[in-house]
């Protein structure tokens, strides 16, 4: 467990937005940087999927973080002027109560009889969080793919609450081909036996469904492009391969394979069926009379960064230039922009190069 972690208490009777109440649930956060006097330098994270609350290395934990290269002294989020919060997403299992927590009430895990969960929940989670810093309204709200949809959920649920907003790789509500990908993930999870209605343990655990969610996730996180780039059709060397009919021939099957066993034990797949459903969910149309684009246009942002990938077929570009308009005509100051970074989804994470020039001088002019 990171020395860095710092844990937050939600109200008492935590409200869920599709019904059911969480009795004592908590936020998992780091920080970096310094508050200032007057409270008004504060940058709040909210990330993807799986990503811990650890972005960034600090002096209580110097393992590398997800966001290394973006975060810290210097760095295009420069943790010398800015007080970052990034924060463990409710559902999950990095800290924060999800279906891996004990549900109090009973004393045993709480695996599917977690209440449903939203993103507005977890929007209002870390509303509550942010507030119990003693933070009025935070300078900058940044948000990456389910947690760029968490933000604008934040932003509707909260006005006044931020000045600025920089929005990575998301979308105004989800859309059939992401939809229908996260589907098939929660199937292949669902149906290895040994999920077993959310009941297994450590000697009986869906693997398999976990590595066939993972590898699924990570075609659609990168482009077909990277895909050629990086592998074409390189075969194994034979002495690589296992001796058995239709076992892995290809380096791509062999990388896919290498990323679902660093991930498989370390994310609870309850806790992935909750936020990759969360996500199926989410819609900002339901913060605006049904209609996104009055959603948006609802929202009161000062400044706004809208970024996007043209490689992104999880979150097409398209649904990057929706937000910056629907920013815009809310009377926002937006800027919009395409890269062209052949990593597609997850450029975010690898492109610093990209998006740290965009974010860089943005975070400066604020």
């Amino acid at each position: 467990m990171s020395d860095a972690r710092q844990y937050f208490k939600l109200s008492p009777d935590f409200t869920m937005k599709r019904g059911g109440v969480l009795q004592g649930a908590q936020l998992a956060y780091e920080t970096w940087g310094t508050l200032s006097a007057q409270r008004d330098n504060a940058v709040l994270i909210l990330t993807g999927l799986s990503p811990s609350a650890h972005a960034a290395s600090s002096a209580e934990d110097q393992t590398p973080g997800w966001w290394e290269e973006m975060l810290g002294p210097g760095k295009p989020i420069d943790t010398r002027r800015w007080h970052v919060i990034c924060v463990n997403t409710l559902g999950s299992c990095k800290g924060s109560t999800g279906p891996a927590s004990v549900n109090p009430e009973t004393g045993a895990t709480y695996r599917i009889d977690f209440p449903k969960l939203s993103l507005e929940d977890a929007a209002i989670a870390a509303h509550e969080l942010v507030r119990g810093l003693g933070i009025e309204r935070l300078a900058c709200l940044i948000g990456n793919s389910m947690g760029g949809m968490t933000a604008l959920a934040y932003l509707s649920l909260h006005p006044g609450s931020v000045r600025a907003h920089v929005s990575i790789s998301t979308a105004p509500q989800a859309q059939p081909f992401a939809i229908a990908i996260r589907s098939l993930q929660r199937e292949a999870i669902r149906l290895d036996p040994h999920w077993n209605l959310g009941n297994y343990d450590d000697e009986n655990y869906p693997e398999t469904g976990m590595s066939i969610a993972r590898k699924l996730g990570v075609i659609t996180y990168r482009s077909a492009m990277e895909w050629v780039g990086r592998f074409a059709r390189i075969r194994l060397d034979s002495d690589e391969r296992e001796d058995e009919p239709f076992a892995v021939e290809f380096q791509v099957e062999s990388y896919l394979a290498a990323h679902a066993r660093r991930f498989v034990r370390s994310f609870d797949p309850n806790c992935y069926l909750y936020l990759s459903r969360a996500s199926d969910w989410f819609d900002i149309s339901e913060h605006g009379q049904g209609n996104a684009r009055s959603a948006l246009a609802n929202i009161r942002l000062e400044r706004a960064l809208v970024i996007g990938v043209s490689t992104d077929i999880l979150f097409p570009l398209s649904q990057q230039e929706e937000i910056a308009e629907g920013l815009r005509a809310g009377g926002a100051d937006v800027e919009f922009v395409a890269l062209d970074s052949p990593q597609g989804h997850d450029a975010f994470l690898v492109d610093i190069d990209g998006f740290g020039g965009k974010i860089a001088p943005f975070m400066a002019s604020l």
